[in-house]
């Protein structure tokens, strides 16, 4: 799934470290979502749209059906 999460991090002048720091996770989970790895459990995606103060469908792009 496609997403925004490098854009919008980079518009709040924040690093991976400080972003993982905010959600509790690792550097590497934020790797992970910014190259589009790994799909985050939908609490990760609430919290990232508080961070970010927007709605989850402005972080997270739905192409279609997962193969």
């Amino acid at each position: 799934m496609k997403n925004n999460i490098k854009v919008l991090r980079a518009q709040q002048s924040m690093t991976q470290d400080q972003l993982a720091e905010k959600l509790s996770v690792s550097r590497q989970t934020i790797i992970s979502l910014e190259k589009e790895k790994y799909n985050p459990s939908i609490i990760l995606a609430f919290k990232l749209a508080e961070i970010f103060n927007c709605k989850i469908e402005d972080i997270f792009i739905y192409e279609g059906d997962f193969e």
